[in-house]
């Protein structure tokens, strides 16, 4: 029984664990954007969040915590310069994981995780759509009274939208 066990191993050892989750970690800071399995992206969504968390206080202490983590000073440096001021007023939420289907060898689920508010595209497209609410409606029952109500309005102005207008042009 797994009570208590939160953790993924991956199947791995502790060592390879780590190592492996700060070369991921550095790669989405580098790069915006990997693509990695469903398990080790949902792994390293828990690994990589603190650390942005932790980037948004910039002072030595905060550095020298995250490149215990990161071991890649390009990759802090990267962190603290661009993404931090950049989710600078987000909450929480960094990162977005986006399924792209099972891998060919193996069949293991296969996703996108990249950091939000790097997404040109999807921001992009943000600027156009017009923001919607979320809370649906159920259309309204018509009762007896309504329809016979809309039934005599739509008879009463059909005959007036048949007959055009006469202009000069049509009388000639």
């Amino acid at each position: 029984m797994r009570h208590l066990n939160a953790i993924n191993h991956l199947g791995r050892k502790s060592a390879d664990r780590k190592a492996m989750m700060a070369n991921l970690a550095s790669s989405l800071i580098l790069h915006k954007r990997i693509s990695t399995t469903t398990a080790k992206a949902r792994a390293l969504r828990t690994y990589v969040e603190p650390l942005i968390t932790k980037s948004k206080d910039d002072s030595t202490h905060s550095r020298r915590v995250v490149f215990s983590y990161l071991e890649n000073k390009n990759a802090v440096a990267e962190l603290f310069r661009e993404v931090a001021p950049k989710i600078a007023s987000r909450p929480g939420g960094y990162t977005r994981i986006l399924k792209t289907g099972s891998r060919i060898g193996d069949a293991a689920e296969m996703c996108i995780i990249e950091l939000v508010d790097f997404n040109e595209n999807m921001l992009a497209g943000e600027g156009v759509k017009a923001k919607t609410s979320r809370r649906r409606r159920s259309p309204k029952k018509k009762t007896a009274e309504t329809a016979a109500v809309t039934e005599t309005a739509s008879t009463v102005e059909t005959p007036a939208e048949e007959k055009a207008p006469e202009t000069e042009e049509s009388k000639e």
